[in-house]
């Protein structure tokens, strides 16, 4: 299945690509067992559920070869992992708040030889007020973090001046488009496209919502934590 939606994608599913994608699964199962990094251990769900759902965010068309991308609450590494497998060439940075979580980031790392990949921990609303990486990324991703007026508020920071912050959403996201108005003229940003598709081989209903970068974000933003995730703007 993850070889012929690689070819849907026009990438080439090559050995060394599928080799990563099949270690890593290894390895998430293994430290799973000691750590809790997902609730998803069978390798053919772990393949829809995990690597082909992160996989849809290339449908956008935004991630270029020589993007610089960063995941925001990636958890184990999703869907950073799986990007950096089919692209190697681009750059990823991931940022989670819990170090158990990181140090398996780190780990897959060094055990695939990955580069231009870094493990970063710290909350996102301090990590986006830090100038090593304030607005320095074209991509921001964050995928079933939150809801999406607090999600464009502390994923937004992150982002170059034109560039995007996609967010990966389930089924129902019309209410949340509406309850972003606020925090989208706030942090100076645009929906651009929301893209509604199928995951494949499943009837899970999953939505890409595409939000451009127009201004520089004002220095008030992100508030610390936990205003943005329970005081949404």
């Amino acid at each position: 299945m993850l070889k012929e939606y690689l070819k849907e994608l026009n990438i080439e599913p090559t050995n060394e690509i599928l080799d990563k994608f099949s270690r890593f699964s290894d390895m998430l199962i293994d430290w799973n067992e000691r750590v809790n990094l997902t609730a998803i251990t069978d390798k053919k769900e772990m393949e829809i559920k995990h690597f082909i759902d992160s996989l849809t965010i290339f449908k956008t068309g935004k991630i270029g070869a020589d993007s610089k991308i960063i995941d925001i609450g990636c958890g184990a590494g999703f869907p950073s992992f799986p990007i950096k497998f089919a692209l190697p060439s681009v750059s990823v940075t991931m940022l989670d708040s819990l170090n158990k979580r990181v140090l398996f980031q780190n780990e897959v790392i060094n055990s695939l030889e990955l580069l231009n990949v870094r493990a970063i921990h710290s909350r996102a609303e301090d990590g986006g007020q830090n100038p090593l990486y304030r607005e320095e990324f074209d991509i921001a991703t964050a995928r079933a973090l939150a809801g999406l007026p607090s999600l464009i508020e502390i994923c937004i920071p992150f982002v170059k001046k034109g560039g995007y912050f996609i967010a990966m959403k389930g089924p129902e996201i019309s209410d949340e488009i509406i309850l972003s108005k606020n925090a989208l003229n706030k942090l100076q940003a645009e929906i651009t496209e929301v893209i509604s598709f199928d995951l494949p081989h499943t009837d899970n209903k999953r939505n890409l919502v595409v939000i451009k970068k127009l201004s520089s974000t004002d220095k008030k933003y992100p508030r610390s934590s936990p205003k943005p995730m329970k005081n949404p703007l």
